[in-house]
């Protein structure tokens, strides 16, 4: 069966709605069934912006008619008013208007109306302003299914794959925060997603966190005293993990087909290397959920929303990436 995915437009301020309106026109939305969730009015801004027209079937998802659509459908919803919507600007009703498409996407999700989410970009100062009330998307996202294990963003581009020991926290409390169990779970987080996307057994590298993986304990002791400890232990269990390597060098074995994935020890960490690589394709994974729920890995782009500049590379990406994990879920429930 085709997957069902429910694609949200973001934060309605930024390129998201223009992206949902240009995946539509894309070949790559005929793989799926699209549930459109949110504003009428969002998406059709989208669709100007994109020059893109969309005729959209407004159906009401929780009474179960999503079956009268052909290829997508639209769940309207009212959370904000269109003189709300302020292009290429963070504000507070932008933040309210993420956030209420979101749970309802999570609800949907949850009663099994939809089998994935893929969510254009947030604005994180918009959802801050709202009142998020969690560092991010993600821990939000986990609270709302009731995860109460480790998660964790991982990001992928062109078979290419990290995760993270810390996330959105300031640098100065990187390496105070690192310790064994937030290596091994986000090592094994990053192994058990690879799994579900096909890898048969993922080959993963543990990056170290000083510069030369601490050159013998002369720039820092957390390779030794932390990182190379758990790695240890991993190997122990069977799981094809090297490490800890340099991070100035890792992401050239992983280029060269050698390696499948990095758990980086902060975000930029691996974030520069794969923007770097190809920020027009990055995918970010929301880690640890019961479900796939993806996104571009880029942000919301306020230089150029409203100009119908923007890429559709990484939302193209994202939404496959959700498809096929549908697809591997399925799968494995049959075998």
């Amino acid at each position: 069966m085709r997957p069902r995915i429910g694609l949200i437009p973001g934060d309605p301020s930024g390129i998201g709605p223009e992206l949902c309106a240009r995946l539509l026109a894309d070949e790559a939305a005929a793989t799926a069934d699209i549930l459109l969730i949110g504003d009428h009015h969002v998406f059709e801004l989208g669709q100007r912006q994109a020059g893109i027209e969309h005729p959209m079937i407004k159906v009401n998802a929780v009474d179960g008619d999503w079956d009268r659509a052909q290829r997508y459908a639209l769940h309207a919803m009212e959370t904000i008013a269109p003189d709300e919507v302020r292009v290429a600007e963070s504000t507070e009703a932008s933040g309210r208007s993420t956030l209420r498409v979101l749970d309802q996407a999570l609800e949907f999700v949850q009663a099994g109306i939809i089998d994935a989410i893929v969510f254009a970009p947030f604005n994180k100062t918009s959802m801050h302003m709202a009142g998020i009330g969690h560092s991010d998307e993600l821990h939000y996202m986990a609270e709302k299914l009731g995860v109460t294990g480790y998660v964790s963003e991982l990001n992928t581009l062109d078979g290419m794959w990290t995760s993270r020991v810390t996330s959105h926290i300031a640098l100065k409390d990187v390496a105070a925060t690192i310790d064994g169990e937030r290596i091994e779970e986000a090592t094994h987080l990053i192994d058990r997603v690879l799994r579900q996307a096909g890898y048969e057994r993922p080959r993963i590298a543990v990056a170290a966190l000083n510069p030369h993986a601490g050159d013998g304990g002369n720039f820092g002791r957390e390779e030794i005293d932390i990182i190379e400890p758990a790695v240890r232990k991993l190997a122990e269990t069977q799981m094809a993990v090297e490490g800890p390597l340099p991070s100035d060098t890792v992401f050239l074995r992983v280029t060269r087909g050698e390696l499948d994935a990095v758990v980086t020890m902060y975000h930029d960490q691996g974030q520069i290397a794969l923007k770097l690589l190809g920020f027009d394709r990055g995918v970010t994974v929301q880690g640890g959920l019961p479900v796939p729920v993806t996104t571009p890995a880029h942000g919301t782009a306020f230089d150029i929303a409203g100009r119908g500049e923007a890429d559709l590379g990484a939302t193209r990406a994202a939404f496959a990436l959700a498809c096929s994990m549908v697809a591997d879920r399925e799968r494995d429930a049959v075998a």
